[in-house]
């Protein structure tokens, strides 16, 4: 039966399960009489739904708390264990791998180092299919109790009907990389659990809006700084975010090649990877060998030397110089976008962190509009390097929620078997 609005019964009662697991989830322990007023919905719909989601195990008692000259209120809360999700992380120095309880309480981790080549693809896919068996196997958890496996990663994402899930990834050598077929092969986890993929920015910027510095901002931008840069919109119009192909927003006409091909680009300057190539060419000493991070740590300490020491002056004038073009990148966001927040993650964001922010507020603010300028913040996020992971994660959590509590239906069979059968043999194991 339809409401006249279009909306069916069923409809309402998947919202009216959103709206009382939502509160219960971000604001909880909540009492049955507290769930009214948080959710607008009355006291008899809130205890339909509460029956419903203690029913099916997503809810169960916390405690009790005391009443105005009643008897004490029943405490509820989301069931740490009713359900599970996979965060996954194609960074750029490793892959990560985390399960999660419902709350986002870590039970397990896996983390696969990358080479500066070590984007093939079927080596990638099967970090990621070996990551996933490896957790599961950690917590003794069956791969059918799972939500779902979210998975973050550098590029544009698209999803087709005929071939899936499609990444584009120009800067790691990735042209429409039937990503979600090509985990489906041989994958140690049934058609019943879904991937939901999605650019890793936006997974950083899902995570900080939820749990870290963004939550209670409507407009927000967040970076993600590491090996190169990019960003995720979040406004009120696009309350999930929007990955943004910031890192190649051209800075400099003639510029420095970025990775990508062309020529210019913020990236090119303000990555880690070309902070660390300037650094070099300016005859700055890396250790042979050394990764990206271990190489971004030795820069910073020879700029940021312990008190007494002399600071390199090549260091510090690399990163000086790295500043105002990341501050001059943010003012465009500013410009365009009038956020109230940017928020600046990512390994290579954090490892700078606050010696480095406030020479990136003073160019952002210097460079933009000054009416703008003058309601943002700049800083740093909360949720350390594991965000990308976290906001992966959330992916199918926030899936949970739009199905009102109800689990997914089972996957179709992914498409591209000519795909499936090729690479059988050919995805390391």
């Amino acid at each position: 039966m339809a409401a006249r609005n279009g909306r069916t019964v069923r409809d309402l009662r998947r919202a009216n399960r959103t709206a009382v697991l939502q509160r219960l989830y971000f604001d909880g322990p909540l009492s049955r009489f507290a769930l009214g007023p948080a959710t607008g919905l009355s006291s008899g719909s809130v205890s339909n739904v509460v029956a419903d989601l203690v029913a099916d195990g997503l809810v169960e008692e916390a405690g009790s708390v005391d009443s105005d000259g009643g008897r004490p209120r029943t405490l509820l809360r989301v069931a740490p264990g009713s359900g599970h999700m996979i965060g996954v992380d194609v960074g750029e120095t490793r892959v990560r791998v985390e399960l999660f309880d419902l709350t986002l309480t870590e039970l397990a981790r896996v983390e696969r180092p990358l080479s500066p080549q070590g984007y093939e693809v079927e080596a990638v896919v099967g970090h990621v299919r070996h990551g996933i068996a490896e957790v599961l196997d950690t917590a003794g958890l069956a791969p059918e109790r799972l939500l779902g496996v979210g998975i973050g990663v550098p590029g544009i994402v698209e999803r087709t009907a005929d071939r899936g899930v499609l990444v584009h990834g120009q800067t790691i050598g990735w042209d429409a990389v039937p990503l979600e077929a090509l985990l489906r092969t041989g994958s140690p986890l049934p058609d019943t659990v879904p991937y939901f993929i999605d650019n890793g920015a936006k997974t950083l910027g899902q995570a900080e809006m939820w749990f870290g510095a963004g939550r209670g901002a409507r407009n927000a931008v967040v970076v993600l700084f590491g090996s190169g840069v990019g960003a995720s919109l979040v406004t009120p119009d696009v309350e999930q975010g929007r990955a943004v192909e910031w890192g190649h927003l051209t800075v400099r006409v003639r510029g420095r090649r970025c990775r990508c091909g062309a020529l210019g680009c913020l990236e090119a300057y303000a990555g880690a990877e070309s902070l660390l190539a300037r650094w070099r060419e300016e005859g700055g000493r890396v250790q042979d060998g050394a990764d990206e991070e271990t190489a971004l740590t030795a820069m910073l300490a020879a700029a940021y030397p312990p008190e007494g020491g002399a600071a390199d002056p090549v260091a510090l004038a690399v990163l000086e110089e790295t500043a105002e073009y990341l501050g001059a990148g943010l003012s465009g966001l500013i410009n365009l976008f009038q956020p109230e927040r940017i928020l600046i993650g990512g390994w290579a964001g954090l490892a700078l962190g606050s010696r480095f922010l406030p020479a990136v507020r003073r160019h952002a603010v210097s460079y933009a509009l000054r009416h703008p300028a003058g309601k943002v913040t700049v800083d740093l996020g909360r949720l350390g390097p594991d965000a990308v992971t976290v906001g992966a994660a959330i992916l199918p959590l926030a899936d949970l929620f739009a199905r009102g509590g109800r689990r997914p239906d089972p996957a179709p069979e992914c498409p591209l078997p000519a795909w499936r059968t090729a690479l059988q043999e050919r995805i390391p194991r």
